[in-house]
């Protein structure tokens, strides 16, 4: 299976790849904007990702350029703090993080948001990437609408291990990196998708 060719997202090249996708159909056209315009509200609010799929246990937090948890909208390099189960790597202090790339809104019925593994924030000095992927991998979240129909979409590329970040750090980056190739990361992103274009 090859991953799909989306507008916006990189070409995959190396290691594993998914596509996630839920879609709702709205039965009357008239709420597809109301209903977009939910969907774009919760999209937005990384804080609360957790509670539209309340059966993981994975929690995010969106954080400035200093690592502070802040409750807004997400901007353009600003970071976003991953707090997996298990035993966290020591580079990012227990915590994954990825780093907004890119966020484009010029669609009126899409909106994108791109990340990319990165360092933590708080170690200013510091250049190993703090997440289990290195950091050519990408994930990118899209909301979009069209004619009856809403839809949240995850896709990850080039997503092989982070192997650059001390000997212990490298084993547990492994063991989650072999983890989402056979699939479990695909299971937590579907819970979200799900969460988010559940509106009842």
């Amino acid at each position: 299976m090859k991953p799909k060719n989306i507008p916006g997202v990189p070409q995959h090249y190396k290691g594993s790849f998914h596509d996630t996708e839920s879609s709702k159909e709205i039965t009357n056209n008239e709420d597809v904007d109301i209903k977009f315009d939910q969907l774009k509200q919760r999209f937005l609010s990384i804080n609360n990702w957790r509670k539209y799929c309340p059966e993981s246990t994975t929690e995010f937090k969106l954080c400035d350029s200093s690592g502070e948890i802040v409750d807004r909208l997400p901007k353009i390099s600003d970071y976003i703090r991953i707090d997996i189960p298990g035993p966290g790597g020591s580079e990012g202090r227990s915590y994954d993080w990825v780093q907004i790339i890119m966020i484009d809104m010029d669609v009126n019925d899409r909106i994108m948001i791109q990340c990319r593994p990165s360092k933590d924030p708080i170690k200013k000095n510091s250049r190993k990437i703090a997440h289990f992927y290195s950091n050519a991998a990408t994930s990118t979240f899209v909301i979009s609408k069209e004619k009856n129909l809403v839809k949240a979409g995850i896709y990850g590329r080039n997503e092989y291990p982070n192997l650059k970040s001390g000997f212990f750090n490298c084993i547990r980056n492994l063991m989650i990196a072999i983890g989402g190739m056979l699939g479990f990361s695909k299971i937590q992103w579907k819970c979200l998708t799900e969460g988010l274009t559940n509106f009842e």
